[in-house]
């Protein structure tokens, strides 16, 4: 094996790609900064017993574990971003009142996923602590949309369930946990001669209701649908009219919306509204986020949250490629006007290539399409003649 092979699916990103996700990333940090989101670096390695609080069993499965040594406790690498900012949120901010926290940083999974088929995304979020109604939620889903339009993504599309509808049925009919499993399993498949098969012991109205979610997606239409046909209970009644909600608010921005009502991502992790982002030339979702109310009490505060996050490597993959950025070319001397002038075009923003002594440069392959030349006394910008 050749010693400079990477791991499958860990891949380099070079310098034209680098620099684009770069700037995204830059421009993503200040759109959050100026709607109040403070940013911060949690650590790669944490304790595994924090990592994965209150995140579930696939959390667990994504992480890469090692054992320290100093301690000899198991530890993670990082495979998502969200449980440590709710950490922070409750042990070291400790703020009683409304947080907005957003992050940038690398991840790392045991196996691949997302557009970009990495076990390295590049994630970014944006998550809001403090506020549990339906506020903070359209908040969030705004600066989502504002945040993939930064990116130079239109025609917006946003697909919404509630974890409440399927969960408030099962509370009710006292449902054990390997027919809820087997039930949450069914229903993310839409299979609906196993959600049949498995509801057969359950009272008519729980049965008839788990089976109608199997049909309940589509657009604004199959709310009025979903109140005519699932139980008016206050649990269900809330969560239907919170999606409404949304769905107005969210009408004013120009995206697209649909709904799902048997789309379950996150059952042991989200406590509410639950949503994905799509758009035209993407096959999977470019954004993923909801409520995650009982994360802080994981960690020992409770405190409503809600949030998204996105992988910038795999969003970046359906966009046209990259293309660095033109150079100017600067020839090796000693002469202080041209030390000056190369600050002076530099302080512009532009980029001054400088030859090295004894050094034969290929301009084609500094990316230079201009070069600097000394006539009139002076030096001037000139465009590069090619051969």
């Amino acid at each position: 094996m050749r010693n400079w092979l990477l791991p499958e699916y860990i891949e380099d990103v070079l310098p034209a790609e680098a620099m684009r996700i770069e700037v995204l990333r830059r421009k993503l940090l200040d759109l959050f900064k100026v709607h109040g989101y403070q940013y911060v670096i949690p650590p790669m390695l944490e304790y595994m017993e924090s990592l994965i609080t209150g995140a579930g069993h696939d959390l667990d499965l994504a992480t890469f574990k090692v054992v320290d040594q100093l301690t000899g406790r198991l530890m993670g690498v990082r495979a998502d971003m969200t449980p440590q900012a709710a950490r922070i949120d409750a042990h070291l901010l400790n703020h009683q009142g409304v947080t907005r926290l957003c992050y940038a940083g690398s991840v790392l999974r045991t196996k691949p996923d997302g557009l970009a088929l990495t076990r390295e995304p590049l994630q970014i979020g944006a998550e809001l602590y403090g506020h549990a109604g339906i506020e903070s939620d359209i908040e969030i889903q705004r600066l989502l949309i504002k945040a993939l339009q930064a990116i130079g993504i239109d025609e917006i599309h946003l697909d919404f369930s509630h974890v409440n509808v399927f969960g408030s049925l099962i509370e009710a009919s006292h449902v054990d946990a390997q027919l809820e499993q087997d039930l949450y399993a069914a229903l993310q498949s839409k299979d609906q001669p196993a959600v049949a098969s498995l509801t057969k012991a359950l009272d008519h109205t729980t049965r008839e209701a788990l089976l109608n979610l199997t049909e309940l997606n589509g657009d604004k239409a199959i709310l009025a649908k979903a109140f005519n046909v699932l139980p008016a209970t206050p649990a269900i009644k809330k969560a239907l009219d919170s999606l409404q909600q949304v769905s107005n608010a969210i009408d004013q921005l120009g995206a697209s919306v649909s709904f799902d009502l048997s789309e379950l991502r996150g059952y042991h992790y989200h406590s509410g509204i639950v949503f994905a982002a799509y758009a035209q030339g993407y096959k999977g979702p470019l954004a993923l986020g909801g409520r995650y109310d009982e994360v802080g009490q994981s960690f020992g505060r409770a405190r409503p949250a809600t949030g998204f996050s996105l992988d910038l490597r795999g969003v970046v993959s359906a966009l046209p490629p990259a293309k660095s950025e033109m150079a100017i070319y600067a020839p090796a001397s000693e002469d202080a006007l041209l030390a000056s002038k190369v600050e002076s075009l530099r302080n512009e923003g532009y980029v001054v290539i400088e030859a090295l002594a004894g050094s034969d440069a290929d301009l084609t392959e500094l990316n230079c399409n201009k070069k600097l030349e000394h006539y009139n006394s002076g030096w001037h910008v000139v465009d590069v003649v090619k051969n």
